[in-house]
Formats: structure tokens, sequence, C-alpha cells
């Protein structure tokens, strides 16, 4: 994706080489999205119930990453589809970060943080999804081969 355009919320910019997935700036925000919360988890009360928000909330965190690391070096079609997946996680850990919010385990302020930067992160997904629709890597296989 060296050199490529690409449009995210309205804004265009030239794309440093991203050679990696972690040269990402999304993949970046979504790694420390789920670090933040790994830290504010550990605040948790020892119950039942916190253990189990905590537990959905490292799932869908994690693989918020992880989907995007699996395609980054796949097909054009299979990254389309982890970046997708990515996507649904991200909000799947934003309803998971108002239940903890509203159960009274995390300061509300730090919540909302937290949302809020669910929230930017599946924007910048379905953006980066957008742009690779209409400008592939002409280095990436179209389809599955």
């Amino acid at each position: 994706m060296t050199g490529v355009r690409y449009q995210v919320e309205g804004e265009t910019r030239k794309s440093a080489k991203v050679r990696h997935f972690t040269d990402l700036e999304v993949w970046r925000r979504s790694h420390r999205l789920f670090l933040d919360v790994l830290a504010d988890l550990e605040h948790l009360p020892h119950t039942r119930a916190a253990a189990a928000l905590a537990d959905q909330i490292v799932r869908s965190l994690g693989s918020i990453g992880a989907n995007i690391a699996e395609g980054f070096n796949r097909s054009q079609r299979k990254y389309l589809s982890g970046l997708d997946i990515a996507s649904g996680e991200a909000a799947e850990a934003e309803n998971w970060l108002y239940k903890v919010r509203d159960a009274g385990f995390i300061d509300p302020d730090t919540a909302a943080s937290r949302i809020r930067e669910s929230i930017e992160v599946q924007k910048m997904l379905n953006g980066l999804a957008r742009s690779i629709s209409k400008h592939p890597d002409p280095r990436r296989p179209p389809r599955d081969t």
C-alpha cells in the first residue's frame, strides 16, 4: 500500500509505507485500546459477574487486532473479511463496555473514553475497507487462487 491515497472520514492523506500490520494506525489504536482496557479491568471486583464481563471484553478487544493481522497478508477478499470481522468485534467490545459501565464496574468517564475509542476504531476499519475496495493493492491478489 505504499504511496496509496486513501480516504478516512472526509480526510485524504498520503499513507506511509505499510509493510506490516503493525504499521496500520487502526491496528495500533485497537492495540492501545486493548491494553488500556486490560489495565481498567484490574480494578474490577472479584465477582462472577465482573469476571464474565471482563472475559467478554478481553476476547472481543483482542479479536480486533487479531483479525486485522490475520487478513493483512491474505487475498483482498480475505483481508476485507478480516476487517469486517474486526469491525464487528469492535462493536461487540463497545457493547460490553456499556455493560461494565452500567454495572458500575468502571468509572463513567473512563468508560466514555473507551467507548469513544471503540467507535473511532470501527470508523477507521470501515474507512480502510472502503479504501481497499476502491483502490486495491496491485501486489495483493483480488480473489483466492
